[in-house]
C-alpha cells in the first residue's frame, strides 16, 4: 500500500482483464457495483449482485473472473490489519469479520437494506474526503474507515444464518481439505496423506483440487506456507523458526522460496520489519 493505514481505489473498466491468483498483506473489502463477475476465494466461487460486499482475508488467496458485455466496476479498500489493531478495543474488535471462523462461513455479505444504505452513505463521505483537500480531510478519511469497517462488522454480525447459498459454488469435500491445510501447515501435508485422511484416491484429489482452487495441490500448500512465512517473520518470529512453523522441511529450500516468491530474502525481510 502506498499509505500505511488504509488504500482506497474506485474503478471501472469497460474490457475484461485477467487477473492471476494472488493474496495481499493487508486485509481487502471489495464492493461490488456493475458487472458480470465470478470472485474466486480459497475453492469457492461468488456469483455476484450488485452491492455485494466481499471481505477477504490477508492470507487468502482470490482472483475475480470478469465477463466481456458489462462495465465492471468496484470500489476496494485495503486495510492493515494493525490498523484496526490500534483503533479496536477489547469489547470492539475490528477485525472480527475477517478473522471469525465458524461452520459454512463464506466471504460474501449481503447486508440489509437499511444496513446497506448506511453502509454506502459512509462510503459516499469516506470519497468525498479522499477527493477533497480541505481542512481536516485527512482526519475525515481515517474516522470515515473507522465507521464503515464499524458497520461492516454489524451487518456482518447480523448476517449469521443468512445464505447466498445459490450463488456459491463449492465442493465440500476440497474445502474441508483446505480447512485441513490452513490448520496444519506444520504437518504432513503429502498427496498420501491427504488421500488416505479424505478417502479420496490420489488422482480424483489432484483433478477436483486444481479445479476449484486453480492450483495444484502442492504449489497451493507451498503458497500457504509462503504466506504463513511472511505474516510471522512481521510478528518477529525468527527465519528459522518460521522455517518450523510453517511446515518447511528444509532450511536452504525455504529461503529460497521464499526469495523466489517475494523477491526479497527472509532475513532482509524480518529485518525490515524489527526496525520499526
Amino acid at each position: 500500500m502506498i499509505t500505511p493505514d488504509f488504500e482506497y481505489f474506485h474503478y471501472t473498466n469497460k474490457s475484461a482483464a485477467e487477473i492471476e491468483y494472488h493474496n495481499h498483506d493487508f486485509y481487502e473489502i471489495y464492493f461490488f457495483i456493475s458487472g458480470k463477475v465470478s470472485y474466486m476465494i480459497e475453492g469457492k466461487a461468488y456469483r455476484l449482485k450488485p452491492w455485494d460486499i466481499l471481505l477477504i482475508h490477508n492470507n487468502e488467496i482470490h482472483k475475480p473472473i470478469v465477463e466481456e458485455g458489462e462495465p465492471y466496476e468496484r470500489i476496494v479498500l485495503w486495510v492493515n490489519p494493525g490498523f484496526l489493531k490500534k483503533h479496536g478495543t477489547k469489547n470492539t474488535n475490528l477485525s472480527l469479520c475477517f478473522e471469525s471462523a465458524f461452520p459454512g462461513k463464506t466471504n460474501l455479505l449481503r447486508p440489509t437494506p437499511e444496513r446497506l444504505n448506511k453502509i454506502s452513505s459512509i462510503l459516499s463521505e469516506f470519497e468525498n474526503a479522499c477527493s477533497s483537500t480541505s481542512y481536516g480531510s485527512n482526519i475525515l478519511k481515517e474516522l470515515y474507515v473507522i465507521e464503515l469497517i464499524v458497520f461492516i462488522n454489524k451487518a456482518y454480525l447480523e448476517s449469521f444464518g443468512d445464505g447466498a447459498g445459490e450463488d456459491i459454488e463449492y465442493d465440500e469435500k476440497i474445502n474441508d481439505i483446505i480447512s485441513y491445510i490452513k490448520d496444519n501447515l506444520d504437518s504432513d501435508l503429502s498427496l498420501d496423506h491427504l488421500s488416505r485422511k479424505f478417502y479420496i484416491s490420489k488422482y480424483h484429489l489432484l483433478r477436483e483440487f486444481r479445479k476449484y482452487t486453480g492450483y495444484t495441490i502442492h504449489n497451493y500448500i507451498r503458497q500457504k506456507r509462503l504466506i504463513m512465512a511472511k505474516s510471522l517473520l512481521r510478528e518477529g518470529f525468527s527465519v528459522t523458526e518460521t522455517c518450523e512453523r510453517c511446515g518447511f522441511g528444509n532450511y536452504s529450500n525455504f529461503i529460497r522460496a521464499f526469495k523466489n516468491a517475494f523477491g526479497i530474502p527472509p532475513k532482509k525481510y524480518y529485518n525490515s520489519f524489527k526496525q520499526l
